[in-house]
């Protein structure tokens, strides 16, 4: 008796100990299945296919290539040319200097992977049903249950969690047409590198999607480098659960066509950038689009030991990890160019570089986005202005100021027309070729632009722009142009204005489909600051559904 009441008393404790290891790193689940399913790799040489050895047409009578640079969680005030930065990145100013930029430049949503859907289709990705950024439900769970101490806590929509869609699923549909479909017809070899996030199942990755080949990370983010190695130094953000859910499940790998994860065989920031080198020495005897979307300087904030070495004079150990990200950045930046010009390229080759979305809040840093307000993850200025940088030395004087508005979604119609290709005609896109406005420095004609996540719904009209918000219930709006960092709120005194302009939400709110899958948590972003820093009474903040 005695026994069976130990073997009892045994198989209690560890039922106990096993549950609260369980709730203690339950979030880990996706990076063990992951690495169960498709380990990781040794490193494997990439080989991109070679096009002619000796070119049969001059560089000047082809097309240009293209080239999209896109940095990922990029703040626009990392940027040194706009008067800012933690570090100077003087190959990003180059291009900015050597080319033309437009002055007020928005990312198409506030979070990564809409953005990217509508740089690659020119529309809208809400007009395709592509109106959150994809994450499995397990993410979601893991930031909705932090125990951060605040008086405003997320929201997780456990009763949308059955029969939603495979995060694998999540991705563009097929039926859409991307940028490398349209310039296949003018001899183009599309070449995709980093970051995806627009599909990982058959049918919706890169290479399924006009792109001939691709050295990815399909996933929303990954590893810079291997967390132990003694060339990397990290930083960790024991605020941030997003940043608990990266550092326990992402791996250290990229995916070639889809096949195996397999390991860099270097810091990923510099692995991307020598694989483009190669791939643009592949193909620089035919016209090429080049795709290439950085994953610096999201999290996880992971550095290159001997460029952080060369900043001791950031104290902060954070600061000087994320600003030796940029170093990192930028010098690929630069090498691209250098590239171009020792092939004897560079005078017939777009080069446009942008960043997907706002600095995230979650990091901890105060002034990522300054002058402007908002984060990644909210669609005041901060969240989602982005540079638009165009280099093109045979078309763009250098220098070239464009005032008006553009977007993301002008790439597609942009990088055609640069091509000579022509655009479907069986679908309503959304955005505008931008190259008549950036080879003569003319402005951009007034638009309407709008941005959705959810009940939050933002349009910019001319110089007018106003925020809705169904949590907290509030309206925002702002004279852009008298008012361009967003300090004061004109709703009270201009409610005609507000009904317009909600007029104009509602419309075109109401030419969307509904959302491929759902928003499965919906969490506050303070507007004013990190997530970092005390909770305040009056703190303006939004939720961002995702």
């Amino acid at each position: 008796m005695k026994k069976r009441w130990i073997l009892l008393g045994t198989a209690v404790a560890l039922g106990v100990a096993g549950t609260a290891l369980w709730q203690r790193y339950w979030y880990y689940t996706p990076g063990l299945i992951g690495a169960i399913r498709n380990p990781v790799q040794p490193n494997q040489p990439v080989t991109w296919a070679r096009g002619p050895e000796t070119a049969t047409t001059p560089v000047a009578g082809r097309p240009p290539n293209i080239i999209l640079i896109v940095a990922d969680d990029l703040g626009i005030n990392d940027i040194s040319a706009f008067g800012g930065g933690i570090v100077p990145t003087p190959h990003i100013d180059r291009l900015m200097k050597e080319g033309a930029s437009v002055d007020s430049f928005y990312a198409a949503n506030a979070t990564c992977s809409p953005s990217r859907a509508a740089m690659m289709t020119g529309r809208y990705p809400t007009r395709f049903g592509f109106e959150f950024t994809a994450v499995p439900p397990i993410f979601a769970k893991n930031i909705a249950h932090t125990t951060r101490d605040a008086p405003v806590q997320p929201i997780f929509h456990a009763d949308r969690v059955e029969g939603i869609m495979p995060y694998e699923k999540m991705g563009v549909p097929p039926s859409e047409i991307m940028i490398p479909e349209v310039l296949k017809a003018r001899g183009y070899r599309s070449l995709h590198i980093g970051k995806w996030h627009l599909g990982e199942s058959d049918g919706l990755r890169p290479e399924d999607q006009g792109f001939d080949e691709s050295l990815a990370i399909l996933a929303g983010g990954g590893m810079f480098d291997d967390p132990d190695s003694p060339d990397v130094v990290n930083a960790k953000l024991p605020w941030d659960p997003i940043d608990r859910f990266i550092w326990a499940n992402l791996p250290f790998s990229v995916r070639w066509n889809g096949g195996k994860h397999f390991k860099p065989d270097r810091y990923i920031t510099d692995y991307f950038t020598t694989q483009a080198l190669a791939a643009i020495d592949a193909n620089r005897n035919r016209p090429f689009f080049l795709y290439l979307a950085y994953n610096a300087p999201h999290t996880p904030l992971q550095a290159k030991k001997s460029d952080f070495d060369k900043l001791g004079h950031i104290k902060d150990h954070r600061d000087r990890v994320y600003a030796a990200m940029l170093v990192a950045l930028d010098r690929g930046v630069g090498e691209i160019q250098a590239k171009l010009e020792a092939e004897g390229l560079a005078e017939n080759t777009l080069i446009l570089f942008t960043s997907d979305n706002g600095g995230a809040w979650y990091v901890g840093m105060n002034d990522l986005n300054k002058p402007y307000r908002g984060w990644k993850a909210t669609f005041f200025e901060g969240g989602i202005r982005a540079p638009l940088f165009a280099k093109w030395p045979a078309r763009i004087p250098a220098g070239t100021k464009v005032a008006g508005v553009g977007t993301h979604i002008d790439f597609m119609a942009t990088a055609a027309a640069a091509a000579g290709a022509a655009l479907p005609t069986d679908r309503r896109l959304d955005g505008m070729n931008l190259l008549p406005n950036l080879t003569s420095g003319t402005p951009i004609p007034p638009r309407t632009l709008f941005w959705r996540s959810g009940d939050y719904r933002v349009v910019r009209d001319g110089d007018w722009k106003l925020q809705v918000s169904a949590r907290p219930d509030r309206v925002w709006l702002h004279n852009l142009a008298a008012d361009p960092t967003e300090q004061r709120d004109l709703s009270a005194a201009m409610p005609d204005k507000v009904a317009d302009l909600r007029a104009k939400i509602d419309a075109q709110a109401a030419e969307m489909p509904k959302p491929l899958w759902p928003a499965l948590l919906e969490g506050p972003v303070r507007i004013d600051v990190p997530l970092n820093a005390p909770w305040k009474e009056g703190q303006d903040y939004v939720f961002w559904a995702n």
